[in-house]
């Protein structure tokens, strides 16, 4: 790991001057970016803790949306009672990540920006455009099983890791910024970049923007809905494949419906195809 200088933020204003300079990174639970550092694959000068920041309650609000500040931890999540009622695939598909020491720590809003599992991505000793752009990506003829086959490129293949994010995909959700230039909205199909001829580039995040909240639609058939994941094991480990889905039935005809795949896209993929085939199907 790299030297790097800590800094504390109290409020957000002072967490968004302090990230402002390009080799600054934000921290909470840690759990993906401390990895990185470890393995000299993340390099920042400088980490903002943002742990005493206000961002840590779920609120419905007065149209039934839910609002999850970014600070909220994803085992905190996954057991609020709003979610298990009104979202069962966002609980079922924080459940099925990680091991629950991990969800106990990492955040909603990290979890938004975790960084695919490539292995190439991981070691050094390889090339790889999302770590080191035009050194090559070694997977598109290399070892591949996990990785993706919706979004690609000829520059990068690699998968995007996060169960969180498939239902919250399917939900369309709403992603709330805060910057230098005051708070913006980000619907979540545009949160998360494909690779194109620029991989290392994962979020349409400017420097120094720090995610606030997510904010879920009110959607009453979203109460029926299911997360199913594949994977090697039973626990611990990441998706070979999975789906959000969610479907409004009455009368023996889906009326509308939410799918997202998620182990198959290098971002979560909501699927527009499948949904358009199912609505108004008996």
């Amino acid at each position: 790991m790299e030297p790097f200088k800590l800094v504390r933020a109290q409020n957000n204003a002072s967490a968004i001057a302090a990230a402002s300079p390009k080799e600054t990174k934000f921290i909470a639970g840690g759990t993906n970016i401390i990895d990185l550092m470890k393995l000299y694959v993340e390099t920042p000068k400088q980490l903002v803790d943002i742990n005493s920041l206000n961002l840590n309650q779920i609120e419905t609000q007065k149209d039934g949306s839910v609002k999850i500040g970014a600070l909220v931890k994803n085992s905190d999540l996954a057991y609020h009672p709003v979610i298990k009622q009104k979202y069962p695939f966002l609980s079922e598909a924080l459940l099925a990540g990680a091991s629950a020491q991990l969800r106990n720590m990492a955040s909603v809003g990290g979890n938004l920006l975790q960084r695919t599992r490539c292995y190439y991505f991981y070691d050094t000793a390889f090339p790889c455009n999302k770590r080191e752009p035009g050194s090559g990506c070694p997977a598109i003829t290399g070892y591949n099983r996990m990785h993706a086959v919706l979004g690609t490129s000829e520059q990068c293949i690699a998968t995007s890791p996060s169960d969180m994010c498939v239902p919250m995909a399917a939900l369309g959700a709403m992603i709330q910024v805060e910057g230098a230039k005051g708070t913006r909205m980000i619907p979540f199909a545009d949160f998360h970049r494909l690779p194109g001829d620029t991989p290392q580039i994962d979020t349409n995040l400017k420097q120094g923007e720090l995610i606030t909240a997510v904010i879920l639609p009110n959607l009453p058939f979203v109460a029926k809905s299911h997360y199913l994941k594949v994977r090697d094991r039973a626990s611990y480990e990441f998706a070979l494949t999975s789906a959000a889905v969610a479907l409004d039935i009455s009368n023996g005809k889906i009326n509308n419906s939410r799918i997202a795949l998620g182990g198959v896209g290098t971002k979560p993929w909501r699927s527009a195809a499948a949904e358009k085939v199912l609505n108004g199907a008996a």
